[in-house]
């Protein structure tokens, strides 16, 4: 997910994708220790594109409080 995309989201659909990407990531980790995942680059592309939608909603809040 590109950044551009992250900043077209609603605040809702920001919450949504992060969960999802939060439960894609504990499934991602638990497949590593029981099984071998197909693609090891997943995880860090999940772990990137749930910093991107954090610092969205973080830079919405503060663009809000002021």
């Amino acid at each position: 997910m590109k950044p551009a995309e992250v900043k077209k989201l609603s605040s809702d659909d920001l919450k949504t994708e992060a969960t999802r990407l939060r439960r894609e990531l504990f499934d991602l980790r638990c497949k590593t220790t029981t099984d071998k995942v197909a693609d090891n680059s997943r995880i860090s592309k999940s772990r990137k594109d749930l910093a991107r939608i954090l610092t969205e909603q973080t830079a919405r809040k503060s663009a809000a409080a002021k």
